[in-house]
């Protein structure tokens, strides 16, 4: 059997990049944070995030137009995860993310009217439930 891993995923957007991580053993993932980009990329809360949680691969969410081409934010997301790959030296595996905050927002819109989210629910709360929902995608076909 193979060994459990711990994987953060990334929800890449213009603002925002929601941050979730999930393991192989349970096929589960959480959302962690959302950082801002003020306009770069903020390496050093990533490299932090990277020690905390020592994953072994990376998920990060590719944007694709809802007829399967990309988007403005296509090839950004891809260098992104090429320069995580050249940072940490671990895998990143691009996955679809089409309709990933559609999910997201209605996972969130569904806690707040069972009780268990109280708050209003924020753009920061969407990415980061996002990139778990990515998390979670991937985890059901590769786990």
């Amino acid at each position: 059997m193979n060994q459990p891993e711990l994987i953060l995923a990334f929800d890449y957007g213009e603002r925002r990049i929601g941050v979730a991580c999930g393991n192989t053993l349970t096929s589960s993932a959480r959302p962690l944070t959302t950082l801002l980009r003020n306009p770069q990329t903020p390496w050093d809360e990533i490299a932090a995030l990277v020690r905390e949680y020592s994953p072994s691969k990376f998920v990060v969410g590719l944007p694709y137009n809802m007829d399967g081409t990309d988007t403005a934010m296509s090839q950004t997301a891809r260098d992104f995860a090429d320069e995580l790959i050249a940072r940490f030296k671990k895998p990143a595996i691009l996955v679809d993310e089409r309709l990933s905050s559609r999910a997201a927002s209605e996972e969130l819109r569904d806690a707040r009217a069972s009780g268990s989210q109280r708050r209003r629910v924020s753009r920061a709360d969407i990415d980061m439930t996002a990139a778990k929902v990515l998390l979670e995608q991937w985890l059901r076909r590769h786990a």
